[in-house]
């Protein structure tokens, strides 16, 4: 059986290494990446919190995230449950325009019957996001 809170876990280390190819294993083919049906930071285009679809969308997702600054990191807490992952996450990142932002986000996995994650969605202060996505 496959343990969810210990992958979460594994790609959270990954991330902080840069591993991105390791976090890419683990996404199911076709997995969706901020699937919500109305969301705010869609509708303002922020490019990290756009709706993405398969491995090549999760990796444009990455891509971005890469051209960050992140001054912090912190997995605060994970809670597991069925097929799903929670993670309490305090970020601070500064982006290539200049503008920089710090959050506490929430980061809910869902996993499919492989053990692969099937969806992914942040849960932020979308406002912060918005403004950092405007240069503000």
């Amino acid at each position: 059986m496959v343990d969810h809170l210990e992958t979460v876990t594994r790609i959270y280390e990954a991330f902080g290494r840069g591993d991105i190819p390791f976090m890419i294993e683990q996404l199911a083919d076709d997995v969706r990446w901020e699937d919500w049906t109305d969301w705010s930071p869609h509708r303002a285009g922020v490019p990290w919190l756009q709706e993405r679809h398969g491995e090549a969308g999760a990796l444009e997702f990455f891509q971005i995230v890469g051209t960050w600054k992140v001054t912090e990191f912190q997995v605060r807490g994970l809670m597991a449950g069925g097929n799903q992952v929670c993670a309490e996450i305090e970020i601070a990142v500064q982006l290539p325009s200049g503008a920089a932002f710090r959050d506490q986000e929430m980061h809910l996995w869902t996993f499919d019957d492989t053990g692969k994650v099937a969806r992914f969605r942040h849960y932020v202060d979308t406002a912060k996001h918005i403004a950092a996505a405007r240069g503000d």
